[in-house]
């Protein structure tokens, strides 16, 4: 092996290792959104817990952040409650920041 084939497996292992950490922070920031919006839903228990990880499988349907906030935001909205769109997207990001920060991660190599 050259100089040149370490330095491309050592970029292919850090970028597998940083890929399967958002994966794993995103998917932990859903589950607690998910807890969250339970609550503003008057979900407890066991209910609490199926709703969070349905909003967890919401994003691994379909690629993009959109699906868990489209979730949550039709689920408010079926329920009567008034939480706007940049209230959910604003608890969105302060889980994952919040995620992050418990994981021992920066924000720039998870975000």
């Amino acid at each position: 092996m050259t100089i040149f084939d370490d330095r491309e497996n050592a970029f292919e292992s850090k970028f597998a290792h940083d890929e399967e950490m958002r994966f794993k922070l995103e998917a932990r920031r859903n589950r607690l959104l998910g807890m969250w919006a339970a609550g503003i839903l008057g979900l407890q228990g066991d209910q609490a817990e199926v709703y969070a990880m349905e909003v967890v499988a919401a994003d691994l349907a379909h690629t993009g952040q959109d699906n868990v906030h489209d979730k949550i935001s039709r689920d408010f909205i079926g329920a009567g409650v008034a939480i706007p769109s940049g209230e959910i997207r604003a608890r969105m990001n302060e889980l994952l920041a919040a995620v992050i920060a418990q994981a021992g991660e920066s924000v720039d190599r998870v975000a």
